[in-house]
């Protein structure tokens, strides 16, 4: 019976072993940012990312619950510190010494004033789990694109950028949206919130776009919303648009944030935007409408111009 046991345990063992995740091992060529792609005309975004990542292709999950990824890892690559914006376990070592799984995270398709066509794939990786799954709820998937332009008979990908910082919860970054920040010219915007299991969260604007020949982060706008703070508690949230459509190029942003304000109960925190702070004394409620402007500033990317102006009503 002894014999039997040991003998079932083995091979339960052989047989969990053989489910793990594999990785390919990649050369550090992967990672240039001057490499090049030709697609054919009608492009399938994965099987882009495929070839710019090609390890261990998984399709994992069902209908519902998607999940599929590369695996990889790189022995020869030197790894380069990224930014992680939760800032809790502090800035990422990519690629990854445990190995790498890369998702497909968006696909953007625009055009431009001349009727040039354009796709962007965004895409988003974490550290490599055997069972394929994404942890740390303080950790943030970290993003990277390629930049398609159509031709008469495919696509050639113009730019790639194989990391650029790491947004979101559980390594799993917000899907990007477009912006038309110039004539021709768009960025890609992506909404980060995280906080405490159970508790309030505050969300982050960030946009991604193309500077010096570069794709990196152009704009964080902090304090753009606040969610899962009671039913009856203090709350808001954000949009974003472009003013000043004369520039040619990185035209001012402006950001508009409506909410409402309800005073705290004794020992409570008291989550405000900064522009309120001279306006809660003696106020038990309010709804507020912030208006926010960001100017870009070169290699400094966008920085707020000036105060925010707040407007109250519904006072009580």
């Amino acid at each position: 019976m002894r014999i039997y046991f040991t003998f079932f345990a083995i091979l339960l063992s052989a047989v969990s072993f053989s489910q793990d995740l594999q990785k390919a091992n990649l050369p550090d060529t992967i990672l240039k940012t001057n490499r090049t792609l030709i697609m054919p005309d009608s492009l399938d975004a994965m099987a882009a990312l495929r070839k710019l990542f090609p390890g261990k292709f998984y399709s994992l999950g069902d209908k519902k619950a998607k999940n599929e990824l590369i695996s990889w890892e790189c022995k020869s690559c030197a790894a380069t510190t990224y930014n992680d914006v939760n800032e809790i376990e502090g800035p990422q070592q990519f690629p990854y010494k445990e190995g790498v799984a890369t998702r497909l995270l968006s696909v953007i398709n625009y055009t431009d004033a001349k009727g040039n066509r354009f796709k962007l794939v965004a895409f988003n990786h974490s550290v490599y789990d055997e069972d394929g799954l994404q942890t740390s709820r303080f950790s943030g998937g970290l993003v990277g694109v390629a930049k398609f332009s159509k031709f008469p008979g495919g696509w050639e990908m113009k730019s790639f950028e194989p990391a650029i910082a790491a947004y979101g919860a559980f390594s799993s970054a917000p899907s990007l949206k477009p912006l038309q920040i110039g004539e021709d010219q768009y960025a890609f915007t992506l909404l980060h919130y995280n906080g405490g299991g159970g508790g309030p969260a505050y969300g982050t604007l960030y946009m991604i776009g193309g500077y010096d020949g570069r794709y990196r982060q152009l704009l964080d706008a902090y304090q753009y919303g606040l969610i899962n703070n009671g039913d009856n508690g203090t709350h808001w949230s954000g949009t974003v648009s472009v003013k000043d459509v004369s520039k040619q190029f990185f035209r001012d942003i402006s950001v508009t944030i409506k909410g409402t304000y309800v005073a705290p109960a004794a020992g409570e925190d008291n989550p405000i935007p900064s522009e309120l702070k001279n306006m809660i004394a003696g106020r038990k409620k309010f709804d507020f409408t912030i208006e926010r402007t960001y100017v870009h500033k070169g290699s400094k990317g966008y920085v707020q111009s000036g105060e925010g102006k707040a407007v109250v009503s519904n006072v009580k």
